[in-house]
Order: structure tokens, then sequence, then C-alpha cells
């Protein structure tokens, strides 16, 4: 009840920021994600293996730190508004072209812009969103915010089920073309946000300081930050990304299969991170994030280890709804600690950083579980992301334990 209030209580112009923000990094999350569900398909048609295809993937994380600077220092610069248009153009574009790859070096190359428009989208959106916010809401819409993520993989999920049978891996880059869309509404129905707009005059001189002067300042806010998003992406991608090929090639699973488990543990993601968003405003954001990570430990064995479908779906859902659910917390939290006359690269840049360094987790994986063989001889998929999952969620814990608590301070 006190969610639907605080949702009655936005203004129009709060509605559609907030609205824009969601799909615009749902959309970012769905033209990812396609990607892992077509690895196989992708290797078999340019001769690659899947841990091939899968640094892709690798390249795609790597790029999204230049993304984010670049879109970031603008909207600190120039607004958050007009640069997430140009970003979500420029990432819309790129997705279009990776359709058309005539050789794997060329898919390299697009998947590596790719990364570069995915990173500007996050840091733009979420400094956005939570500077329009009211500060009591900033709990909840974080939640929701981030679980446009979650989002846009159930999406990648429909699409993949709908246009893969017909028409190909290719044919996938081309429905990810559609985010260009949403420009045409954030041009239209999304005011610039008034937290820049106030401060844009107080703030110009430290905006105006060289970039490497204001780091280092907070330099120890920035490695914390940085620390924290590695684990933070190390989590993520390192229970998502590897997921469908342990459904295909491990269980067995046909198309329709991964696809109905992929929506159901999406259906999780999305509840959890709304819940655990919304539970960080009363509990602080520290100890939302304990909590979830603490949850999904006990849940890896019926995550990996199932001996039948049912309980597998049930694994799945209960994982990503604790994985999302500390992941909910994310965009208030990193907005909150960050600097004033930095919030439009500081949350993005920090995030985006933690990619870079997390990047290497699915082919990590994949490489790791060559190393447990299944007794029809193919890679232990369950065993490498269990393991992995475990290591990370235990560092996600003692990072968020020594960390800032900033909930609820005025932007």
């Amino acid at each position: 009840m006190e969610s639907i209030r605080l949702f009655k209580a936005l203004t129009r112009d709060q509605r559609n920021t907030f609205i824009a923000c969601f799909l615009g990094w749902a959309l970012d999350a769905l033209d990812f994600f396609l990607l892992t569900f077509v690895f196989s398909a992708v290797g078999q048609e340019f001769g690659r293996t899947v841990p091939e295809v899968a640094f892709s993937s690798m390249l795609t994380l790597m790029m999204r730190p230049v993304g984010a600077l670049l879109f970031g220092l603008l909207g600190d610069r120039f607004g958050r508004r007009i640069p997430l248009m140009v970003d979500i153009i420029f990432y819309s574009v790129i997705e279009l072209c990776t359709a058309f790859s005539p050789n794997f070096t060329v898919f390299l190359i697009l998947r590596a812009l790719f990364g570069v428009g995915m990173g500007g989208e996050w840091g733009l959106g979420a400094s956005l969103a939570m500077e329009t916010l009211p500060a009591k809401a900033r709990g909840l819409f974080s939640g929701i915010l981030q679980q446009g993520y979650a989002f846009g993989f159930l999406l990648a999920a429909i699409v993949y089920w709908l246009v893969f049978p017909h028409f190909g891996w290719r044919g996938l880059f081309i429905a990810g073309a559609m985010p260009a869309v949403l420009v045409l509404f954030i041009r239209t129905k999304v005011p610039e946000s008034p937290a820049w707009e106030r401060q844009k005059t107080s703030v110009a001189a430290k905006i105006a300081r060289p970039f490497s002067q204001t780091v280092r300042q907070h330099w120890r806010l920035f490695l914390y930050a940085i620390l924290l998003m590695t684990a933070f992406n190390c989590m993520s991608h390192g229970t998502q990304d590897l997921y469908p090929t342990f459904l295909q090639k491990q269980c067995g699973l046909d198309v329709a299969q991964v696809r109905n488990v992929s929506i159901i543990y999406s259906l999780g993601a999305i509840c959890g991170g709304t819940l655990v968003g919304a539970l960080s405003q009363r509990w602080g954001r520290r100890r939302a994030i304990i909590a979830a990570a603490g949850l999904g430990i006990l849940l890896i064995p019926a995550w990996m280890f199932s001996p039948s479908l049912p309980l597998l779906i049930a694994g799945g859902f209960g994982m990503q709804f604790m994985v999302q659910g500390a992941w909910g917390v994310v965009p208030v939290h990193l907005n909150e600690l960050s600097p004033p006359e930095l919030r439009g690269t500081f949350p993005g840049f920090a995030y985006q950083l933690g990619n870079l360094f997390a990047a290497p987790i699915a082919v990590i994986e994949a490489k790791l579980a060559e190393n447990f063989p299944t007794a029809s001889g193919g890679a232990g998929y369950a065993a490498s992301l269990g393991i992995v999952t475990l290591i990370v969620f235990i560092a996600l814990i003692a990072l968020a334990k020594v960390g800032r608590e900033a909930r609820g301070i005025e932007f």
C-alpha cells in the first residue's frame, strides 16, 4: 500500500522521467542479453567455440567504462537528458549493424562499440531518475529501475523464442534496434533533471576542474565503489550469462523450455529487486544488500543441483530474486554516495569499471566448467557456476559491511 501511495504521489513529469529511464535500461539489457541465448549459434556460423563467442560479451563489458565516462561527463556538463537520447540512438544503431556482421572480427568490433553505448545509459538514466524523484521514494523506485535489467532479460527470452526459430541469430539483432523509438518519448515528455538545473551554477567551477583532480580528491570513495561494483557485476553476470548455456548443454532443455525457465527466474528478479529496494528505505542500503546476498548463498544447491525441472525452476526464481534484490539497492546507493558535481559521472563510471573487472567472469566459468566433466563428457557448468557464485557472494557481503551509509540525503 505504501508503494502504491508513493507512485500516486509522483507528478506527471516524475512518472514520465522514471518510465523513460526504466525503459532505457530495460531495452539496453535486452540488446545485451540477446547474444547470451545464441552463443552456440553464432559460434557455429563463424566456426568458433562457446568460450570464444563468450569473449564478445566480455569485450562488451570491458568497453562499458568508456561509455560511462564519456556520456557521464557530458551529462554533468550539459544535463542528463540530451546525452541520454544520443546514447540510446548510438547503441540501437550498433545493435542493428551487428545483424549484418560479415565475419567474427567485425562482430567483435561491433560488440565493443555496443559496450560504449551500453555503458553510457545506466549512469545517465539512474542519475536523472534519482534526482527527479522525492527522497522518500528513492528506495522503491531504485529497486524497480534496476529491474529494468531483469525485465530486459525477460524481453530477450521472449524475442529469442519468437524470432530465433524463424530468422536465426541475425534476426535477433535486427529486433534489438527497437530502443531508438524511446528517444521520441524522452524528447517530448521528459524534462531535464531539476537537481542538475538547480546545481549547474553552484557547481560549475567544480565541473570545470580536470576530472583527474576530482578523482584524486575522492579517490577512497572511487576505489570503494569500484570494488563494490566489481563484486556486484561478478554476481549478476556470473549467475546469468552462462545460465542459458547450462540449461541447454547440461540439462538438455529445448528452446521452449529455456524460454520458460528464463521467464520465470526473470520474474523472480523483478520481484526481488522491487521488494529489497523498497525495504532498503527502512533497513538501510548496506543491510539490505547483505541480507539478499546471505540468502543467495543458501539457494546455490537448489539453483544448480536440483534433480528435477520444477525444483530447478524454483531454485532459479529464488536465486535471481536475491541477486537482483541486492542489485535493486545499487542505483540509489551509488547516487547517494556520489559527490554532487559528479553525479552524472560517478555512479555510471564506478558501475562500469566494476563491469570491466568482472568482464572475464563468463569466460572463467566456461573454462572452469571444462575441469568438471559430466557423465556424458560435457562441461560441468553446475559445479563451475556454483563455486564462483559462492565466492562472489562472500566478497559482496564483506564489502557492503565496511561501506558507508548515506540513505536519504538531499540532492
